[in-house]
Parts: structure tokens; sequence; C-alpha cells
């Protein structure tokens, strides 16, 4: 079975320069975000956790109650090349937390179970 963000061109185009030490372009990397954030608003129905990948895009997600004023209590927070090495498998939840590349906060911040998408 193939994987849902295979898909997307653009998460293959965004990998493979990363894979060459480049920065993809970045219409590219905001269509790979957003497709990756697709994926995981669709497998992880709700609105409990806001995840947000500055500055191409922010989802709701995770079953639990819902947020609908002001600051959400339980956030996600990374960089677009975080974003995608979690999404697709290459960095491991509790490494990028570990070294600071994933803010999080909110008892239901864990996206872990969630990941690869």
């Amino acid at each position: 079975m193939s994987s849902p963000h295979s898909k997307s061109a653009a998460v293959d185009v965004a990998l493979s320069a990363l894979d060459e030490g480049r920065t993809p372009e970045r219409p590219v990397l905001r269509e790979a975000v957003r497709s990756l954030l697709a994926v995981l608003a669709e497998r992880a129905p709700g609105r409990s956790v806001e995840v947000r990948v500055p500055p191409y895009g922010a989802i709701q997600c995770v079953p639990g109650p819902r947020h609908t004023r002001g600051t959400p209590p339980n956030v996600v927070e990374m960089s677009p090349q975080t974003w995608l090495e979690l999404a697709t498998g290459r960095l491991a939840w509790v490494g990028a937390v570990a070294e600071g590349r994933v803010q999080v906060s909110g008892v239901r911040g864990d996206i872990s179970a969630y990941l690869p998408l």
C-alpha cells in the first residue's frame, strides 16, 4: 500500500530538495506542508489540538473537547522542514521535542500516535 502523502508531488519534490541539502522552493514547501496537514486532519478528526506550521498552515485535529475562543490550550508548533520530516517518518517525535524542534503545550499536545502519516 502506498503512503497517502505520495499522492502529493509537492511532498516528493520538497523531500528531494531536502535530501540534496537545498531548501525547497517556497510554493512547493507551502503545498507540501498543507498537503500533509490535510492528511493529519483526516486521520485525526477533531478540534482539541491546533497544529501550527508557520507561515504555511494550521489545523485543528484530535478528538476531544473543542476549543472555540482565544489561544487554544493544546498547541503544537514547528518549522515547515520539521513538519515534513515528522509527517514522513524521517524524524521521531520524541527526538524532535527533546531537541526543541517542536513546541508542545497542553495535555493533548502529543500527536505522536498519528505520526508518521
